[in-house]
């Protein structure tokens, strides 16, 4: 009887959307949703902001992680400002660390994470995916709304009333934030884990020049405060 070869099948591999700013936490985000077998497609974004060399650490990163493809959608929120991100307002320097959670800071840009989710998920839906994953923390970042659990929830009930896939069951919308309950310690010790080369990031608000950071912003702040706690040594290059 003639034997019948019988070939493996391999699964195809789970499409991901992930925000990519270049900063720590959106890096982590992305080890993360490729350790979860994800095949990642990278977004960033060119708005205006005045830390724009985040692009240049988005684009490091992007390649030394192999993504899929990067986009890098350019808009102007400054038409708007509000933010001390996006129009003249100083960036607010050596704050202490019990004030940052209080209240809404001068550095929340206005609807930014809900612009940024609507793009990726109109960049999923082409893609033919409904997993998003953000690099967005409740946790150091409780002052901004738009990074709290019951924004996302709400957001991806929205989704999944937004687009042709989803409310043709096609795909199922989920946001994916798995950063959001970790201190900055935690998120340091993860990406340490996962083997994240810290120079290729940028987080600074209001780097003086390119490839610094000024060492005293809040993100520069809180980054140095994770980098100490989880006993890690951090390899940018800080001002001060």
């Amino acid at each position: 009887m003639k034997s019948l070869a019988v070939k493996k099948q391999h699964a195809e591999p789970k499409t991901a959307i992930v925000l990519l700013s270049g900063g720590l936490d959106s890096t982590t985000t992305l080890a993360l949703a490729q350790e979860a077998g994800f095949k990642c497609y990278a977004l960033s974004f060119d708005y205006g902001q005045r830390h724009r060399v985040e692009l240049h650490a988005a684009r490091r990163v992007a390649r030394k992680l192999g993504v899929a493809e990067h986009v890098i959608m350019k808009m102007d929120l400054c038409v708007f400002g509000g933010s001390a991100l996006t129009s003249g307002l100083p960036v607010p320097k050596d704050r202490p660390l019990g004030e940052m959670g209080r209240g809404i800071p001068v550095t929340y840009v206005p609807a930014r994470n809900t612009i940024f989710l609507a793009f990726a998920l109109a960049f999923a839906e082409v893609k033919s995916c409904g997993d998003i994953f953000i690099g967005v923390n409740a946790l150091d970042y409780s002052g901004y709304p738009d990074c709290r659990p019951e924004f996302i929830t709400a957001f991806e009930r929205l989704a999944r009333l937004a687009t042709q896939a989803a409310v043709e069951r096609k795909v199922r919308v989920r946001i994916h934030t798995p950063l959001i309950a970790l201190s900055k310690a935690q998120i340091v010790s993860t990406a340490a884990r996962l083997g994240v080369d810290f120079s290729l990031t940028h987080s600074c608000y209001d780097p003086p020049r390119r490839g610094w950071a000024c060492g005293r912003c809040d993100a520069c702040l809180l980054r140095r405060k994770g980098f100490a706690e989880a006993g890690v040594q951090d390899t940018i290059q800080y001002l001060e």
